[in-house]
């Protein structure tokens, strides 16, 4: 009975024990995990650690040689665009850019070349230049051609009677505009072909365009002592009531230049300058033709100003 109880009791002990080992087992293998885990979050091993700072050694360099880019693109644009400068000023023209299939050409053109015997580079330089000869006579001719139309634009451009006849800078001369008008000595509404400046008498008169003085008309004519200028293209200016005329008949004469001083000559109200432009013989509003010393808002206020004058001067 003693004996069949020791044998029963022997594996009962023996079960608890091994219960608390593999308890304990486990228990540590846990504990490690969980140092192995917060230790890997809060900590970085020496090789992380030689990895991350290899890693930020890279990216320093990386940054380093990004504003190198930047500086060494900044420096090629900059040379580049004083490459353009340079020949834009040598050829007058903007430099052609090559693509790839201009480059290949050209090393096939090169081959060809270099393959050639020397009378067959002589034979076609010689047929070349002659090419080239002929294409400079052509681009001469045409060259010739477009000079002679410049000519003809920029003297037809002078003929255009585009100033006023007189120093008018502040608007305030213009007393009487073009079209009906009080005759100041008849009182009736009469055409007035031109504009009156209200200027003293000795005020220096301008030629508003280049020309030829066609004809001067003494004091004897209701108009004075006065001058008309021919300056081609259906183009005449007169001026009138003058008290002195520096020109002759046949003479010519730039715009801008002194061609007389105004006065109070002939059937004349008071001292002044009467001017008119005529377009192939008709007489048209002068105030349209202001354009190269006015401005569109300072001509509409010319205008504004002209209008208020119902009674001309002649």
């Amino acid at each position: 009975m003693n004996k069949r109880a020791a044998h029963t009791s022997g594996p009962v002990r023996r079960y608890p024990r091994l219960v608390k080992w593999v308890f304990r087992f486990f228990s540590g293998i846990a504990v490690a995990v969980a140092y192995f885990i917060v230790f890997s979050i809060f900590f970085d091993t020496p090789i992380e650690y030689e990895l991350k700072r290899s890693t930020d050694r890279i990216e320093r360099e990386y940054r380093k040689l990004e504003r190198r880019y930047d500086t060494l693109q900044q420096i090629l644009d900059n040379v580049a665009e004083r490459d353009r400068s340079v020949y834009k000023i040598l050829f007058e023209s903007e430099p052609v850019m090559q693509s790839d299939g201009d480059r290949q050409r050209q090393a096939v053109f090169r081959e060809k070349l270099e393959g050639m015997t020397n009378l067959e580079l002589g034979t076609y330089f010689d047929r070349g230049l002659g090419m080239l000869y002929q294409k400079v006579s052509n681009y001469a001719a045409m060259a010739r051609g477009q000079q002679e139309r410049v000519e003809k634009d920029v003297a037809g451009a002078l003929s255009i009677p585009a100033i006023q006849p007189v120093d008018n800078r502040q608007l305030t001369l213009l007393t009487a505009s073009f079209g009906e008008r009080v005759h100041p000595f008849f009182k009736t509404m009469t055409q007035h072909n031109g504009v009156d400046y209200s200027v003293p008498v000795g005020t220096a008169v301008f030629a508003t365009a280049d020309g030829t003085v066609r004809s001067l008309q003494t004091r004897g004519q209701t108009s004075g002592l006065s001058l008309v200028i021919d300056h081609g293209n259906g183009y005449e200016t007169a001026y009138s009531h003058l008290d002195k005329v520096v020109v002759r008949p046949g003479q010519r004469v730039s715009r801008g230049d002194i061609i007389a001083f105004s006065g109070n000559s002939g059937l004349s109200f008071a001292p002044h300058l009467h001017y008119e432009v005529r377009y192939r013989g008709t007489a048209v509003d002068p105030v349209n033709y202001f354009f190269m010393e006015l401005d569109m808002p300072r001509m509409r206020r010319l205008r504004e100003i002209s209008r208020m004058g119902m009674q001309s001067f002649d």
